[in-house]
């Protein structure tokens, strides 16, 4: 079994700043790498505001977040970001294109041993494979928002995957502290997504249909499932960012009318007016004390 001693998390947006930090937190070295100064800037002030969280609901001491950061490294120069990497976990946008060319530069930068797993969560690893020019090397691994809580980490290979390299990034997900979930076939989405995703599609379909308001939505969820949260509030969660790059893909793909209008509602009501979700302050709800924790939200 190998055991990875220093980690490179390409992407700091929501969730990769999550992982990289998760992952610090549990005592390995990380670096953090983004494409440019602005961008790791914003990583380091997601990271700084983790410390909060890991405080309240994991009853982390300070001396434990502060460790976790200091065993942090940022870098905008990929080349120096996984100079070391024994394993480079990626989790830049859900853009083949963007991972196309990323998967080109780091093929080209990082050592023959380096393991590369995706975070990705609706593409399938063999669809990068090839570009990576190590296969046997690469899989996917996937973790879901809020990682220090919501603790899953699917693991899933494709047929060229070294069997070797899928055991030890179950077992590498389990020393994070995650519930390592192995999966031996492809499947779009995993099983998270295969179950999470149609709800959030129906949701925004029923949305920009104009069937009702993302409050009504919700509000009719969680009172006849129990859930805690609603579909809306999930995608504050994941990140409008995500649900846009996404709904964009498919209209662009299959020719999806409303998707295409979903899109460019997405970008215009909330991402250009920065309002992604919880990372924000504000997306479908306002945080913090977002409408559908009242307990009134869900009553007659």
């Amino acid at each position: 079994m190998v055991q990875y001693q220093k980690v490179t998390v390409a992407g700091g947006g929501v969730l990769g700043s999550q992982i990289a930090y998760q992952t610090a937190f549990k005592g390995f070295n990380v670096i953090v790498y983004d494409i440019n100064n602005d961008a790791v800037n914003q990583a380091k002030d997601r990271i700084t505001k983790l410390k909060d969280r890991y405080q309240k609901d994991l009853n982390a001491t300070q001396a434990q977040v502060d460790a976790a950061f200091n065993r942090m490294d940022f870098q905008s120069d990929l080349k120096q970001a996984v100079s070391e990497a024994d394993l480079v976990i990626e989790a830049i946008p859900e853009v083949i294109d963007i991972k196309n060319e990323f998967y080109q530069e780091l093929g080209q930068v990082a050592p023959d041993n380096t393991i590369f797993v995706t975070n990705t969560s609706t593409l399938l690893p063999s669809q990068f494979a090839d570009v990576t020019g190590r296969p046997e090397k690469f899989l996917a691994l996937h973790f879901a928002n809020e990682i220090w809580l919501n603790n899953t980490a699917e693991i899933m290979k494709h047929e060229h995957t070294d069997e070797q390299v899928f055991e030890d990034i179950v077992e590498f997900a389990k020393q994070i502290g995650m519930i390592a979930l192995p999966l031996h076939k492809e499947q779009p989405g995993y099983i998270l997504n295969s179950l999470l995703v149609p709800l959030l599609d129906a949701a925004q379909d029923l949305f920009i249909k104009g069937v009702a308001d993302p409050q009504t939505i919700d509000k009719t969820w969680m009172a006849a499932t129990g859930a805690p949260k609603g579909p809306f509030a999930i995608l504050d969660v994941v990140g409008i960012n995500t649900a846009y790059h996404i709904v964009k893909q498919k209209a662009a793909k299959t020719g999806d009318q409303n998707a295409a209008k979903l899109a460019e509602l997405l970008k215009t009501e909330y991402i250009d007016m920065n309002k992604l979700g919880t990372a924000t302050g504000e997306g479908f709800y306002k945080y913090p004390n977002p409408s559908y924790e009242d307990p009134n939200f869900v009553k007659a």
